[in-house]
């Protein structure tokens, strides 16, 4: 019998499941932009394969329209956008065939309200006909990164968290992660709570290029010392002297965020970050900023580190002013 498996998402996907957000959404006059971003981005995926997009019965006409025949709707209503963080974490189950486990999401620790993401996960896995396995950890999938080889990466803001994990400790969570995802090592950066509404996600510092390899993302030439160039250095550090599963120590290529000058004005809560970026059958899809040089050297980058792959840029502005990016609006589900 085979383990459990925490496929990289290199790995070939079935599809990829996406949100609608409502017009009742946070995102208030901002709606039909943030939406035009995630059409777009809808488009750019089902180029390469096919994509579920969430909608309510009411945003199903509209959100058809936006998207394109390449785009298949269900009826499963959603809060917001971001399906890496209340879709379910795919996996492959113990039998071979694949299983989603629920991590119970509940608005990045309570920041928001969140009745309908909150059965994100168990409906989109009724709807495919996936087994359900309840976390006995409440998490996000932004905050999960795997090599697919039994390395965890993950930040200890996000997960050690009393509001989302209370009384629970480091070793005692990741232990359950272990049994969950089936993998072998953890690996803990520090990140930093409170500073933004996810607690630091892993998927807009660091993720597995490949095994061995991480792409860390790093302050614009320049950046004065805050917070942020904190937690940069420190995940360095970190990374600098941690092995993978299998005992190799890991090669770190820096990717640039874009120059905040270069941008125009942007909100407090713009993420500018090109690690969170999205591997699909065949493609790398990413955001660009409009910061030219940052914007074609993330490409270059990411085009040398996924060899094979097309580059397939997308602009995504009004979503990243909520601070969250390509990654965060999508979750795959692996091929089995």
């Amino acid at each position: 019998m085979n383990s459990v498996r925490f496929p990289s998402e290199s790995a070939a996907h079935a599809r990829t499941v996406m949100g609608w957000p409502p017009a009742d959404s946070v995102w208030g006059r901002d709606t039909a932009a943030v939406r035009r971003d995630v059409a777009a981005i809808a488009r750019t995926v089902a180029a390469y394969e096919p994509v579920l997009l969430l909608a309510a019965t009411e945003d199903a006409a509209g959100a058809r329209k936006a998207c394109g025949g390449g785009v298949e709707v269900a009826d499963v209503p959603v809060d917001d956008l971001w399906l890496r963080d209340s879709g379910p974490v795919f996996v492959t189950g113990p039998d071979g065939g694949p299983a989603g486990i629920d991590f119970r999401f509940n608005g990045w620790g309570g920041k928001q309200e969140h009745p309908r993401d909150g059965l994100v996960a168990r409906r989109v896995l009724e709807a495919l006909g996936v087994p359900r396995v309840e976390a006995p950890v409440v998490a996000e999938g932004g905050s999960l990164e795997t090599d697919g080889e039994g390395t965890l990466l993950v930040t200890e803001s996000s997960l050690v968290n009393d509001n989302r994990n209370p009384g629970r400790s480091r070793d005692d969570i990741e232990k359950t992660l272990k049994e969950l995802l089936g993998v072998r090592k953890v690996i803990w950066l520090a990140g930093v709570r409170g500073e933004d509404i996810t607690d630091c996600h892993v998927d807009a510092l660091a993720r597995f290029a490949g095994p061995g390899t991480v792409v860390l993302s790093s302050p614009p030439p320049g950046s004065r010392p805050d917070v942020w160039t904190r937690v940069y250095e420190q995940a360095r550090t970190a990374l600098e002297t941690a092995t993978d599963a299998r005992g190799r120590a890991l090669e770190i290529v820096e990717l640039p965020e874009p120059d905040p000058a270069r941008l125009g004005h942007r909100g407090a809560d713009f993420l500018g970050c090109y690690v969170n970026y999205y591997v699909v059958n065949g493609a790398v899809v990413l955001p660009r900023f409009g910061d030219r040089h940052a914007d074609e050297r993330a490409a270059a980058v990411l085009r040398d580190l996924h060899p094979g792959r097309e580059i397939r840029p997308v602009e995504i502005h009004t979503l990243a002013e909520g601070g969250g990016g390509i990654h965060c609006a999508t979750q795959q589900q692996p091929a089995t």
